[in-house]
């Protein structure tokens, strides 16, 4: 078959006709396409080990079968992500078992280690909340058939977490004694879900990605639709956020100093310093947080004690 040329994939495109195989786009569309799907994959994989740590403080038996239900659903969209990348052609053992930690492509907020399940309920309302609008986006919008197909499934459970986590944000607002624990979460998880959406749209890399149909909203657009729904969240609940809406800009705001430095050991924002420069964080970004080493080591391990049995 003779290669795709870029003006018969956006005809294609332009048709509306979705993309099945690395056989009909371009080069270039499989990259971006591979690009984002490392990102969903890693991100995806490293939040089973970072559930499963908090899930121990988990206070019954079922709440903790309901975490391992969480954990399992994401290991499931992990393997959707990475079956995909083998289909066009990236090596996916060497990814996920032969990489070196900072070379994964999560977010920064899983690299600070989640110790509670107060922690961990607000990582369900959270980030799962963030996985959902970006996913749910894709899904909507993706010109790439076999994930379009795949993500009805995602979307529905990514729901379901969220949801898990609001549950449990509700039962722990309502004492006072896990209200306090559960604002010490918000306050430093709040803001790492808001930088969970990248750098802002001026600043935007790879725009390949909405050019090909990848995905359908802007970062800035996802980070407003996270925003419209996990403040009123947090408002109900009489928690503080450092978000409001601002009517006369139709928009959420971020009503303190951001992007700002974080004290990933200290799990605290650095506020009174005023704001930094999204090149700084993105430096932290890069040079990834304490959890980082720790929770890909546990990926790897049980594959090279495999591999050393077999050798």
């Amino acid at each position: 078959m003779a290669p795709v040329t870029e003006e018969a994939l956006r005809a294609r495109l332009d048709r509306g006709e979705l993309v099945e195989g690395p056989e009909y786009a371009t080069s270039a569309y499989v990259e971006s396409l591979q690009r984002t799907l490392i990102v969903s994959a890693d991100t995806e994989l490293i939040s089973a080990p970072a559930y499963l740590r908090a899930a121990q403080d988990a206070p019954s038996i079922n709440s903790y079968i309901s975490a391992i239900g969480i954990i399992q659903d994401e290991l499931g969209h992990a393997h959707i992500a990475y079956r995909m990348l083998r289909d066009l052609g990236v090596d996916t053992d060497a990814l996920i078992y032969e990489r070196d930690p900072a070379q994964f492509k999560h977010p920064f907020a899983f690299d600070v280690p989640l110790e509670s399940w107060t922690e961990l309920v607000v990582a369900n309302a959270f980030y799962d909340r963030a996985g959902f609008v970006l996913l749910g986006d894709i899904y909507r919008h993706t010109t790439y058939g076999p994930w379009k197909r795949a993500l009805a499934k995602v979307d529905r459970e990514e729901n379901f977490h969220l949801r898990h986590g609001e549950k449990w944000m509700h039962t722990l607002a309502a004492a006072p004694a896990t209200r306090a624990e559960l604002q010490r979460a918000v306050d430093w998880m709040f803001l790492l879900t808001v930088e969970w959406f990248g750098l802002p749209d001026d600043l935007k890399r790879h725009k390949e990605q909405i050019g090909y149909g990848l995905k359908g909203c802007t970062n800035d657009e996802l980070r407003q639709q996270w925003l419209s729904t996990a403040v009123p969240l947090c408002q109900a609940l009489g928690l503080e956020v450092p978000a409001r809406y601002d009517p006369s800009a139709r928009r959420w705001v971020i009503t303190c100093p951001f992007p700002a430095r974080f004290d990933a050991a200290q799990k605290r924002w650095r506020l009174e310093e005023g704001a930094t420069t999204w090149d700084e964080v993105v430096g932290r970004w890069r040079q990834r947080g304490p959890a980082n080493a720790e929770l890909v080591a546990e990926i790897q391990r049980g594959y090279r004690q495999l591999q050393q049995l077999q050798a």
